[in-house]
């Protein structure tokens, strides 16, 4: 990667700092015949590109006009680094680039802001921000998205929420110039996405507007005692199998009641008198769950990312089941390619899940590993079951 830091000067020659004064030069577009096309999000990355060596960053948009070679690689998390492969050949027709403000601007409610707002890369709370600033200071600074890391090369930045990548139109005609456009009825985003939390603890969560979905919804909780969610913590197996119950009694028209004691034991190693044992044995019954091979459950140990997926496929089904239909579960959008199942014992079933609402995603929503072994934490657990309540809902 640091050979890039010396072939980067060719790539962004023309993308050095643009002075306020420059900007304010350029007439204002916001009334002229300029408007907006949606396009793939996923022919689209936005790119911290290092500079001054890899001390400070700038933004670089690139884009993947045709599928004939790749134009860039993702490699890593935390944060994904990118690998412009686009430098090691002629990418024209191929691939685009958009390296400075002739090439990219904010749009906002159909408003083009790029004579208001630059674009920057900043480091902020151990991460690199994608920030719009307001010229002369007139308007508050906008978070676009962050890397979920700090590195000196090419860094892969995530859109937050709202934000999105659309080409600029003039007159029926789709032009090269890129949007960073924010949509929502004439609301500005906040400015500190995620900021107004219910619980101290998940202002800068990548999952915290699901967290709060999940926890209105009543099918996960906080920790009312020191108002926490402890989005990172180990959900167990046992703690899952309540989560997911929970969750299934909000699908609209559907009545589920859960019992509150069992007479037997549903697990040799889970006593009747457990506080989760006739949900363990309802959610057994229902075919959600199932023990080991040594025919104990484990209540109290960590789920992994594997076992939550083979849970909520599980408990997709039964909703379909619930609302009276095929237990079929059609995918919605394209299978992710995660670089790390291969051989795994749940590859087609978290394959099989990531079309489904993106159940499945990447660790931290960052690069291309799944991590199919690690335990699943409360944060993704939430945002997962809720994206499974979404589908089947859908459906």
């Amino acid at each position: 990667m640091k050979s890039f830091l010396h072939r980067i000067a060719a790539l962004t020659a023309a993308a050095t700092t643009i002075s306020v004064s420059a900007f304010s030069a350029i007439p204002a577009i916001a009334s002229s015949p300029f408007g907006q096309q949606d396009v793939d999000q996923n022919k689209f990355v936005a790119v911290a590109s290092p500079i001054g060596g890899g001390s400070s960053h700038q933004l670089l948009i690139l884009e993947q006009v045709s599928n004939s070679r790749s134009c860039w690689n993702e490699v890593g998390n935390a944060p994904v680094e990118i690998d412009p492969l686009l430098l090691s050949f002629d990418f024209t027709g191929i691939c685009g680039r958009s390296t400075d403000s002739n090439g990219y601007s904010i749009r906002m409610n159909g408003e083009d802001l790029g004579t208001q707002y630059s674009l920057r890369v900043t480091r902020k709370d151990g991460e690199m921000v994608l920030v719009g600033v307001p010229f002369r200071g007139q308007g508050e600074t906008l978070e676009i998205g962050r890397s979920n890391g700090v590195t000196n090369n090419f860094a892969k930045l995530s859109l937050d929420d709202g934000w999105r990548f659309t080409k600029r139109t003039y007159d029926g005609r789709t032009l090269g110039h890129v949007y960073l456009t924010y949509d929502d009825g004439g609301a500005a985003p906040d400015p500190n996405p995620g900021g107004d939390s219910s619980f101290r603890d998940i202002a800068n969560d990548i999952y915290a507007q699901e967290i709060n979905t999940a926890v209105s919804m009543g099918f996960i909780a906080g920790f009312m005692e020191d108002n926490t969610f402890r989005p990172q913590a180990q959900l167990t197996r046992e703690q899952l199998v309540s989560m997911v119950l929970e969750s299934l009694q909000t699908l609209p028209d559907v009545e589920m009641e859960l019992p509150t004691a069992t007479s037997r034991n549903p697990f040799p190693d889970v006593a009747s008198s457990r506080w989760s044992a006739a949900k363990i044995q309802f959610a057994q019954q229902s075919g959600i769950v199932t023990g080991y091979q040594d025919g104990n459950f484990r209540p109290t140990q960590a789920v992994t990312r594997a076992e939550l997926m083979a849970v909520l496929r599980r408990a997709a089904e039964y909703a379909q089941t619930l609302q009276g239909q095929p237990t079929t579960l059609p995918g919605n959008q394209a299978s992710f390619n995660f670089t790390d199942i291969n051989g795994h014992w749940a590859n087609p079933l978290i394959s099989q899940m990531s079309t489904y609402c993106g159940v499945a995603s990447p660790l931290n929503e960052r690069g291309s590993n799944f991590a199919p072994d690690s335990a699943a934490q409360r944060n993704y657990a939430a945002a997962a079951t809720l994206r499974m309540l979404e589908c089947s809902t859908e459906q």
